[in-house]
């Protein structure tokens, strides 16, 4: 399956070039002027990498991708910008990007880039527990193949105890990982998600009464 890019772009004609050239390379372009924009089109679909500029109007690709990294996306990001000061270097990896490349930008070079990050990206993308399959990007579990329906909350609750490696998770750190600070946690939420990933690993989750959860491989 063909990579799905995110370019948020302001120059239009840039943007344009941009477009033009992954496509040729196989990708498929998503592409916003704004960051607003590129925000609506974060909540419509998935995406493989982000490609942000930083020099936005209403506020900086650094603004944006901290907003996102808030609500939990980790979708991978590569900054474009004509910034030349280590301060603003520092900034863009702070704010949770992955790469940063300076204008005015070679194309294969943003290739060679691009390719880095989605080769270290499909090499971790899949994990393996029993028939189960977990998409870590798409937030999606499978079996044998087929996709079962679980909200991608439950999916980063099983992340969590999977990263775990079977130490207790506290209660307060799943209710951190699962909702953006702005956000109210729910303890009934939570054990919601748990009631459901024991419909799929009956044996595998141990509740520490008033502490936490252990997930046991």
């Amino acid at each position: 399956m063909s990579s799905k890019i995110l370019v948020l772009e302001d120059d239009q004609l840039f943007n344009e070039t941009l477009q033009d050239f992954l496509e040729e390379e196989g990708y498929i372009i998503s592409f916003a002027l704004d960051p607003y924009s590129a925000l609506d089109l974060t909540y419509e679909e998935n995406f493989d990498l982000y490609l942000f500029d930083v020099n936005l109007p209403y506020e900086s690709g650094f603004d944006l991708l901290k907003k996102l990294r808030d609500s939990g996306d980790k979708t991978p990001t590569i900054f474009i910008t004509s910034r030349e000061d280590k301060l603003s270097l520092k900034e863009g990896f702070l704010s949770g990007g992955d790469d940063y490349i300076k204008k005015p930008i070679d194309l294969d070079e943003l290739l060679l880039r691009i390719d880095a990050i989605l080769r270290r990206l499909s090499r971790g993308r899949k994990i393996k527990i029993e028939e189960y399959t977990i998409d870590t990007i798409e937030k999606q579990i499978y079996k044998n193949g087929k996709k079962i329906d679980n909200s991608k909350k439950v999916v980063e609750l099983l992340l969590l105890f999977i990263s775990s490696n079977g130490e207790v998770i506290l209660i307060d750190e799943i209710k951190q990982t699962l909702w953006a600070t702005n956000q109210d946690a729910s303890d009934g939420s939570i054990r919601v998600y748990i009631t459901q990933l024991k419909k799929l690993f009956p044996n595998n989750i141990e509740n520490i009464r008033g502490v936490g959860y252990r997930f046991i491989f």
